[in-house]
């Protein structure tokens, strides 16, 4: 979420976790406990006219306030500010009141309070949640609260979220209040020990202490060198220069920095921040200052989303000074890749001069913000690259929180609450400027680098300086346009011009089968829309088998997207996943399919596509699931060979695909004339939810839920294809389709372990088809056997889908004030779709020649120091060759697998000076011969 401050009800100090020590306030009667809670000061109807909280001492001595706050928050949860500091003390056996806020002035004046709040807390009539805590730092509570470390009492009205035991019985009203049994009862339940009645507020009696003066102190000194402020819930008065301002968006506040500080930072040493939000409450005024204003402040100091801030009341607390101030300087230096390092800068402007990448898009729809990377690539899934839960993926993980970073848009604004936003639309989301994962990013103006968003999971980012808007003037990066009307013809054609291709396309859920073709939001069979800011709907939210389009307008929208991918893509036979089963949904079987391929026909001009038929070898329409796989194909590239099949058994325990979709296969042969070819679509369990076996709970490895699912229908699906080849006599083998596992997780190693290569690993493009909480990897695959990998020319995942913002699919139409639809090709899916580029037959077999190279690593090779890398390419004829390879050198050798041709060694330090030759041999295939190439190098002895 996009947000510093959002309004008085929401500014408020970080959450910290809850531990498990017993509360302090407990039966005996020996502790201070929460006497009387009133909220409706003010109200019409109010007995008094302002909000208060009543504690009580039920011991005969008297205890002490210091150290201890009060902090307020709704009954659903929503923080009321930072928690306000108490001192002084309470006389044995009375009660101690403290005045909070007001609505209004109606009821009468409270008896002269033990302390006024200040800033004051607003609650709710009904009562809310009131803590009685150690300290300044808001703990976070949800349920029963009874053992909670840091809280002395707790109440919790009816239907709170936190309570004591059980939430109060009943609510307070203007003419109530809740109360605790006079002799102080605490049962650790508010169920039992609240009670409505007459308001009754009682003060102690001695003469109220006054309020502290507040103390003046740099910005550093507010900020401290820890997480959060050393001052919480203390009034502070500082002085800077303005570096931001926010009058309209949400945030109502200013930075604030000590004049003369930033430029280039030592991160080593600078162990404090310099700059500090200003968040102006409504009672402040409209926010008036502006950039290079040099102002002193008077506010409480507290933290929100992990932020320090000063919370101001009144306008006089905002005063210009009338000395000038050298600015501010934007902070040069070292990237900080910690959070740590990134603290002592919270709030401090910031030069992105380093190179970034955009790495997220999911949420700039709703908040205005763009995840970041660090360096030329985004960030990535640990287990796309390195084996889950192993030392390698821990450290793919710790480089994405090094790297990671958002760029705000300098509001608080929530674009999807159409009430309040239906005249806006967010910014850095654009067709004339696209943003999208993977792009190049460069700052054309300083930022704010701070910590914000959420409350309970707050993120490190930029702010810029004034609010961003749909205006790409107020933007203050740019980004590179990465979009491509077509694959990449390139990278198909890496070994060679194909002479065909064959895709999978994830379509998301394409339903000729409508959720209400009359458009009313709710249907007859009981489907429910997500609906647009005008109230229409767009696509089935629930409440029925259907998962696509609302209505034939919104079907339009989905079914020009799809059907200019497919046509771009250019494939001759496409593997579908998430479209309907017609069948299971009691309409003829294949109708999506052949309504879709009929669509496409229609766009292309002629009669260009089939509609592979369902097997015969699937189960029955009644135990099918509502979404299938489906194949679609051009007859004047391929022809069909036998029927359609099927892994479609759904007898028995151990069925594998009892909660995924049956993989189908079909034999083509090249209408051309060369080898026929086994293609086979799948999608397996997604991680969404736990299936039935043990092992499919969530490991913690990075592999999500379902993990065991997913290996059991990599199993079958292996044995099952296996069976197939022998029957039908085919060798070459493709697996297509939504995985649902990233490239390096159990179920495709499963597969891989069976002779099988990712396509995309194989030819090593370093592109993903799938982008998930800002991390990239690749849930789509083309798999392929040893026969079928001779036949390959390239590869390439058209990023048209998942790194484009959701705010241009069809399912976000009429979302904003601007219309983002287009029948262009871009967020037709979620999913990239992934093509490969294929020869009619293998290079007939025979003794091709080969050509090995080699370099090492790097020029100068000290004896006992240097690790050498030995870099290997073979080519046959004018293709990569496939195969192994073995390195010799200082009496040993090793062993690689070529990956589209190319093959990495590294050395271990040679022991001794001299020249050593590194010799490396090609060790062929059944259809390339083998070659050798060698290198001397020259080792001398370390320098003394």
């Amino acid at each position: 979420m996009a947000a510093l401050a959002v309004s008085a009800a929401l500014s408020g100090g970080a959450l910290v976790a809850a531990g498990s020590a017993p509360a302090h306030a407990d039966p005996a009667g020996t502790g201070l406990v929460i006497s009387e809670v009133y909220g409706a000061g003010g109200n019409n109807g109010a007995v008094y006219n302002a909000d208060y909280v009543e504690l009580y001492n039920p011991t005969d001595a008297p205890l002490s306030l210091s150290g201890l706050a009060i902090h307020y928050r709704s009954a659903g949860g929503g923080s009321g500010g930072s928690p306000y500091a108490l001192s002084g003390e309470v006389p044995a056996g009375s009660h101690w009141l403290i005045q909070m806020g007001s609505v209004g002035t109606n009821g009468a004046a409270l008896p002269t309070p033990d302390r006024v709040a200040s800033p004051s807390f607003s609650m709710a009539s009904a009562g809310g949640q009131v803590a009685l805590q150690e300290g300044t730092t808001i703990i976070a509570t949800s349920g029963d609260v009874v053992g909670v470390s840091g809280l002395v009492d707790f109440f919790g009205t009816s239907g709170a979220a936190s309570y004591e035991g059980a939430p109060a019985g009943a609510s307070a009203s203007s003419s109530v209040s809740l109360n605790r049994d006079a002799d102080g009862t605490d049962t650790d339940n508010n169920g039992a020990d609240f009670t409505q009645a007459a308001p009754s507020p009682t003060a102690s009696g001695t003469d109220p202490e006054p309020e502290p003066e507040p103390e003046e102190l740099a910005i550093a000194e507010i900020q401290g060198t820890g997480d959060t402020t050393p001052v919480s819930g203390q009034e502070v008065i500082t002085s800077g220069v303005v570096t931001a301002a926010y009058p309209v968006g949400g945030f109502y506040g200013f930075y604030l920095q000590t004049p003369g500080t930033g430029g280039e930072v030592d991160l080593a040493t600078h162990d404090a921040s310099d700059g500090i939000f200003v968040y102006q409450r409504s009672s402040a005024g409209a926010v008036t200052v502006e950039p290079g204003d040099h102002v002193e402040v008077t506010g409480l100091a507290g933290e929100y989303a992990g932020a320090t801030q000063l919370t101001v009341d009144a306008p006089e607390d905002i005063v210009e000074l009338a000395e000038p101030a050298d600015a501010p300087e934007p902070m040069t230096g070292d990237w900080p890749a910690t959070d740590a390092e990134r603290e002592t800068l919270e709030g401090m402007l910031f030069a992105a001069e380093d190179a970034f990448t955009v790495t997220n898009t999911y949420s700039t729809n709703q908040y205005g913000e763009v995840g970041l990377a660090l360096g030329d690539g985004p960030l990535v899934q640990p287990t796309d690259v390195a084996a889950p839960g192993s030392p390698e993926a821990d450290a793919v993980a710790a480089d994405n929180a090094a790297r990671g970073i958002v760029l705000d848009d300098g509001s608080s604004w929530n674009y999807l609450n159409f009430s309040q936003n239906y005249d806006n639309t967010p910014p850095y989301v654009s067709n004339a400027t696209p943003v999208v994962v993977g792009a190049a990013v460069e700052f054309t103006a300083p930022v704010i680098l701070t910590e914000g968003g959420s409350p309970s999971s707050p993120t490190y980012r930029f702010q810029p300086l004034a609010q961003a808007t749909d205006d790409t003037a107020t933007w203050p990066a740019t980004f590179e346009d990465i979009r491509t009307p077509a694959p990449d013809e390139g990278l198909l054609s890496a070994s060679g011009t194909p002479d065909l291709k064959v895709a999978s396309f994830n379509v998301l859920n394409y339903f000729t089968t409508l959720g209400d073709p009359d458009d009313d939001n709710v249907s007859e069979d009981g489907c429910q829309a997500y609906t647009d800011r005008d109230g229409d709907g767009n696509n089935v939210r629930t409440g029925c088998d259907q998962r696509g389009a609302w209505d034939p307008e919104d079907f339009g929208r989905q079914q020009e997207k799809i059907v200019a991918a497919i046509n771009a893509l250019d494939a001759d036979v496409v593997g579908l996943m998430e479209i309907e089963n017609s069948a299971a949904l009691g309409e003829a079987t294949d109708e999506a399919t052949e309504a879709l391929v009929a669509a496409l026909n229609a766009d292309a001009g002629g009669e260009v596509w089939a509609a592979n038929p369902s097997s015969a070898e699937l189960p029955d329409a009644a135990e099918q699931d509502v979404i299938t796989n489906a194949i679609i194909y051009k007859p004047a590239a391929v022809e069909r060979v036998g029927e359609a099949r099927a892994l479609g058994d759904q007898s028995g325990a151990d069925q594998a695909f009892g909660n995924a979709r049956e993989p189908i296969g079909q034999v083509f042969e090249p209408a051309a004339g060369g080898e026929p070819f086994l293609f086979v679509v799948n999608h397996f369990k997604s991680k969404g939810s736990a299936g039935p076996w043990p092992g499919d709970v969530d490991a913690g490895d990075g592999q999500g839920n379902s993990n065991e699912s997913r290996v059991r229908q990599a199993t079958a699906l292996r044995d099952w294809v296996a069976a197939l080849e022998s029957e039908v006599g085919v060798e070459d083998t493709f697996l297509v389709g939504d995985f649902n596992a990233y490239t390096q997780e159990d179920p495709l190693h499963v597969l891989y372990d069976a002779g099988y290569a990712d396509t995309e690993s194989y030819f090593g493009n370093g592109e993903f088809s799938y982008s998930f909480s800002g991390l990239s990897g690749s849930l789509d695959h083309v798999l392929v056997n040893a026969g079928a990998l001779e036949r390959l020319t390239g590869t390439d995942i058209w990023n048209i889908n998942s790194g484009e913002s959701v705010a241009m699919e069809y399912s976000r139409y009429n979302y904003h004030a601007t219309d983002f639809h287009t029948a262009e090709v871009y967020r037709s899916s979620d999913h990239d779709p992934v093509v490969v580029g294929l020869d009619d037959e293998a290079p007939e077999t025979g003794d091709t020649p080969s050509r090995t190279s080699v370099v090492v690593t790097p020029g100068r090779i000290v004896a006992g120091r240097t690790e050498a890398t030995v870099r290997i390419r073979v080519r046959s004829e004018h293709r990569p060759a496939s195969g192994e390879v073995e390195v010799s050198a200082d009496g040993a050798t090793y062993t690689a697998t070529l990956r589209h041709g190319r093959a990495t060694v590294e050395l271990p330090a040679f022991a001794e000076p001299g020249e050593y030759e590194v010799v490396v041999r090609y060790l062929g295939t059944t259809t390339t011969a083998p070659s050798e190439a060698s290198e001397f190098v020259e080792v001398v002895a370390p320098r003394r």
